[in-house]
C-alpha cells in the first residue's frame, strides 16, 4: 500500500466495524501493534478510535477497560452512549452508531493532513471519502473482502484511494482470539502455578 514517510496520517477507527470483521477472520487486534505499525508508515498526527458504550444503571460496559487503556496509550477515544431498545426477541439489546461523529473528525481533520486511513467497510462512509479527496487527501480503507459474508461496501472499495484487507494485516496487527476461560484453567493448572509462572 503506498504510504509515504513524509505523509502526515490519521486513524479513524470504527471500533465495532473493527471488531466484527477480526473477529470474523479469527484473530483480536492488538492496537499497540497497530499504532507502532501505521507510525512506521509516515508521520502520524492522530489515531482515532469510535464507539459507544452501553452503560445505565447497573450495566457496565465491557468495552470500559479497553475503551481506558486506549485512552492512556496514544488513541484519541470519541465515546457516546449507547441507546437501549428490545429486539424482536424481546432480548435488551444496545444500538450507537458513531457515523456522524467519524464524519465530523474526518472532515475537521482534512486540512492538517495528507493520507486519512478508514477502518470500517460502512458503505455510508463513500460519500464522506469522496468528500475529504476533493480537499486533496488521500484515503485508505482497511476492511474484509475474505469473511464470509465480506464486511465491505463495494461503493466504498471503489471510492477510496487503496484497499487493504484485514486479513493481510492479521500477522502484523493481530494476536490469536481470546477464549472466555482464565489461562489456568484453559491449560489444567492452578491459578497459583500460573502466577508463580508470571512473576518469572
Amino acid at each position: 500500500m503506498p504510504f509515504y514517510p513524509t505523509d502526515r496520517l490519521a486513524l479513524f477507527i470504527d471500533g465495532a466495524n473493527l471488531y466484527s470483521q477480526a473477529k470474523a477472520l479469527g484473530f483480536d487486534i492488538d492496537y499497540k501493534k497497530l499504532l507502532d505499525e501505521f507510525r512506521k508508515r509516515g508521520v502520524l498526527i492522530r489515531a482515532y478510535y469510535y464507539t459507544a458504550l452501553a452503560e445505565s444503571g447497573d450495566d457496565f460496559s465491557p468495552l470500559r477497560p479497553l475503551v481506558d487503556w486506549l485512552d492512556y496509550n496514544g488513541f484519541t477515544v470519541v465515546t457516546k452512549s449507547a441507546r437501549e431498545y428490545t429486539d424482536a426477541q424481546g432480548r435488551k439489546r444496545w444500538r450507537g452508531d458513531m457515523d456522524v461523529e467519524i464524519a465530523v473528525g474526518m472532515m475537521e481533520i482534512a486540512d492538517k493532513v495528507d493520507h486519512l486511513v478508514l477502518f470500517s467497510g460502512d458503505g455510508d462512509f463513500r460519500a464522506l471519502v469522496e468528500g475529504v479527496q476533493r480537499k486533496g487527501v488521500r484515503v485508505t480503507v482497511v476492511s474484509t473482502v475474505k469473511s464470509q459474508p465480506p464486511m465491505v461496501s463495494d461503493d466504498l472499495r471503489r471510492q477510496c484511494d487503496d484497499f487493504v484487507d484485514l486479513a493481510d494485516l492479521g500477522d502484523i496487527i493481530g494476536r490469536p482470539q481470546r477464549t472466555h476461560q482464565p489461562r489456568f484453567l484453559q491449560e489444567g493448572r492452578t491459578r497459583a502455578e500460573v502466577e508463580a509462572e508470571d512473576e518469572v
